[in-house]
C-alpha cells in the first residue's frame, strides 16, 4: 500500500518556494497548536505550523495519559468544564478508536458514607456524559475492588465505586493529529524556531522570522494571521509583539513515576480523589507498565525539559505505598516524566491546583492571536474556538469547523488495542509490509520493550524524527517507559537513524551523548538527587 508520510525535508522545500502569505502561522507544536493547525487545514485553509523542538517535546507528551472529563473539576463545581469534556471524550474516541479507549477506574473507599458520596458523585458524571461510548458508574463491595484492582491493600478500605474514562497515548495521538493536518494540506515544521514577528508601517503583524534549528537556515515567513499556541511559552512570544505584556500564565509542573505492572496487575485503574493537601492522584496501566501521577508544584520559569524534585517523588511514593499491597521504593522506579502546565493566571493568591483549566484566547493590538490553557481533552474545541476567532478577525473565507466527526490519521475501525503496536491504526499494515520486505526490521531492538527496528525506520520516513530523543521519546514511548533500557538501545537506534537520514559516524556519538543528557532526568537515582 502506498503511504503519504510528513517529510521534514520536503516541508523545508515547500516554505523555500513560498512567493504568497500564509493564511495562518500557528507557533507551537503542542496539542493546542497542532489541533489549530488540523482544524485550519480541514477547513480549506492554508497553514504553516512551526515547532522550536520537536513535535510534543514539552507538556503534550507528559501527560496522564487521560482523556476524561475530570473527576476532580466536578469537586470544584466547574460543571462547563467537566461537561465539555465528557463530550470531548467522546468525539476523540469516535475520531480515533485505535488512540482512545475505554478504562474502568477504581475509588477504594474507607468506609460506607465514602461510597455513597462518590457513588451520588459518580452519578453526576454519568448525566453530564450523556449518550456517549463509555460505560458507567457502579459500586463495589471489598470483594470485588479486591478483583478488580490486585494490587490494592487488603485493609482499610471497604468497596468502593467504579467508573469509565478514556485512556491515551498523548504523543502518538499528537502525530496522528499533525499526519491529519498534514494529510489536508498543513506545511508541518519540527525544529524550527520563531525568532520575531514582523510588522507593517501601521503595526500590524504581518507574519514571522524563524530560523532552521538544523541548517541555521532563517526564513522571512508572511502570514495574514498568527497564531501563538507555544503552550508554556506563550508569554515569549507575546514579549516578540510587546516587550512590556504583562504575563498570563502562572507555571507548576506534574511528575509521574513509571513502575513495573507487577506493582499494579489487572486492567482497572486507580484514583485516589483527595490526599491530604487536595491533591488527585491515578495509578494507571500503560504499555504493560504502570504509571502514578501527579504533583502540582508552582515553578517560576518553563524549560523544555523540568526536573522532577525529591518531594514530588516522595509523594508519590508514599501515596502509592498507602493503597498498593507492595509498596515501591525509589529503586523500583523504570522512568520519571515531568510536564508543565501552562495555567492561566487569576487571583494572584490562588493555589496552581485551583487554578482554571479553563482556555482562554487573547488578540493584542497588532493582530497576534494567544491561545492558551485548557486540556488535552478538550483541545478539539480549543482549536475550532481558535480558528473560528481567526475567521472573524481576519475575514478569511473558509469552510466551516469539520473536526468533530473528523477521522483521525491511522483511523480504523478494527480492534487493535490488545495489539502492542495497535497505536499505529491503519498504518500497521505498511510497517507489518515494510517487515515483510526486509525481514531484517521484524527484529526487535529491545529485551523488555516491544521496539522494532522497523518502528525506527517508519519513525524517520513517515513523522519526521530527526533525533534519537524522538524516536525513543515520543515515537516509542522507550524514555518514558523505561529510561535505562532506552539507554541501552539507543546507540543502535542511533545507527538505524543515521542510514535512513544519510548522517555519519560523528553525528550518532553526538546523538547519543545528547540523548544520555536527557534521559538523566528521567532515571529515578539521578532525578532524585
Amino acid at each position: 500500500m502506498t503511504v503519504i508520510g510528513m517529510s521534514r525535508d520536503e516541508s523545508i522545500d515547500r516554505l523555500r518556494q513560498r512567493t504568497t502569505p500564509w493564511d495562518i502561522v500557528v507557533i507551537g507544536g503542542g496539542a493546542t497548536g497542532v489541533g489549530v493547525a488540523m482544524d485550519a487545514a480541514s477547513r480549506g485553509l492554508d497553514v504553516l505550523l512551526v515547532e522550536q523542538s520537536d513535535l510534543g517535546k514539552g507538556t503534550s507528551s507528559r501527560s496522564t495519559k487521560l482523556v476524561h472529563g475530570g473527576v476532580r473539576y466536578l469537586r470544584q463545581g466547574n460543571i462547563t468544564l467537566v461537561r465539555d469534556a465528557l463530550r470531548e471524550r467522546t468525539l476523540l474516541r469516535n475520531n480515533a478508536p485505535h488512540l482512545v479507549h475505554d478504562l474502568k477506574f477504581l475509588i477504594p473507599c474507607h468506609n460506607l458514607w465514602q461510597r455513597l458520596f462518590y457513588g451520588i458523585g459518580l452519578k453526576v458524571y454519568d448525566f453530564l456524559a450523556g449518550g456517549n461510548n463509555f460505560g458507567r458508574s457502579h459500586g463495589v463491595s471489598t470483594k470485588h475492588a479486591m478483583v478488580a484492582v490486585p494490587g490494592l491493600r487488603r485493609d482499610g478500605f471497604r468497596g468502593g465505586v467504579i467508573y469509565h474514562d478514556g485512556q491515551f497515548d498523548d504523543a502518538r495521538l499528537l502525530l496522528n493529529m499533525a499526519r491529519t493536518a498534514h494529510d489536508h494540506g498543513a506545511c508541518v515544521l519540527n525544529y524550527m524556531t520563531v525568532t520575531d514577528l514582523t510588522k507593517n508601517d501601521k503595526g500590524a503583524i504581518t507574519g514571522v522570522t524563524a530560523i532552521d534549528q538544523e541548517k541555521g537556515e532563517e526564513f522571512l515567513i508572511n502570514s495574514r494571521c498568527v497564531v501563538n499556541a507555544a503552550g508554556p511559552f506563550c508569554d515569549s512570544v507575546r514579549k516578540l509583539d510587546d516587550g512590556n505584556c504583562e504575563a498570563m500564565l502562572a507555571h507548576s509542573q506534574g511528575v509521574h513515576l513509571v513502575l513495573p505492572r507487577a506493582f499494579f496487575p489487572g486492567d482497572t485503574a486507580m484514583i485516589v480523589p483527595k490526599t491530604p493537601d487536595g491533591r488527585v492522584i491515578f495509578i494507571i496501566p500503560w504499555h504493560g507498565h504502570a504509571v502514578v501521577g501527579t504533583t502540582d508544584t508552582p515553578i517560576s520559569d518553563p524549560t523544555l525539559e523540568p526536573v522532577p524534585q525529591v518531594d514530588e517523588i516522595q509523594f508519590l511514593l508514599d501515596m502509592s505505598a498507602a493503597y498498593l499491597s507492595k509498596a515501591p521504593k525509589i529503586e523500583d522506579v523504570l522512568s520519571i516524566f515531568t510536564g508543565i502546565r501552562p495555567l492561566v493566571k487569576g487571583d494572584k493568591s490562588a493555589r496552581t491546583a485551583s487554578l482554571s483549566r479553563d482556555h482562554v484566547i487573547r488578540v493584542s493590538s497588532s493582530g497576534l492571536l494567544t491561545i492558551t490553557g485548557g486540556k488535552w481533552t478538550t483541545v478539539r474545541k480549543m482549536a475550532e474556538d481558535c480558528v473560528d476567532r481567526v475567521i472573524k478577525e481576519t475575514k478569511l473565507a473558509s469552510a466551516n469547523c469539520k473536526t468533530q466527526s473528523l477521522k483521525l490519521h491511522g483511523y480504523t475501525e478494527s480492534s487493535l488495542v490488545n495489539d502492542p503496536r495497535g497505536f499505529y491504526g491503519a498504518d500497521l499494515e505498511a510497517i507489518t509490509a515494510l517487515e515483510s520486505e526486509i525481514n531484517e526490521l521484524a527484529k526487535p531492538i529491545c529485551d523488555s520493550l516491544p521496539i522494532r527496528e522497523s518502528d525506527i525506520i517508519w519513525a524517520v520516513r513517515n513523522e519526521m524524527a530527526r533525533t534519537v530523543e524522538d524516536a525513543l521519546a515520543r515515537r516509542t514511548r522507550a524514555l518514558f517507559l523505561n529510561a535505562e533500557a532506552a539507554l541501552k538501545i539507543a546507540p543502535a537506534v542511533a545507527q538505524l537513524m543515521a542510514a535512513e537520514l544519510g548522517k555519519d559516524d560523528a553525528w550518532c556519538r553526538e546523538q547519543i551523548e545528547s540523548f544520555e543528557s536527557v534521559a538523566a532526568n528521567y532515571i529515578p537515582q539521578q532525578g532524585s538527587k
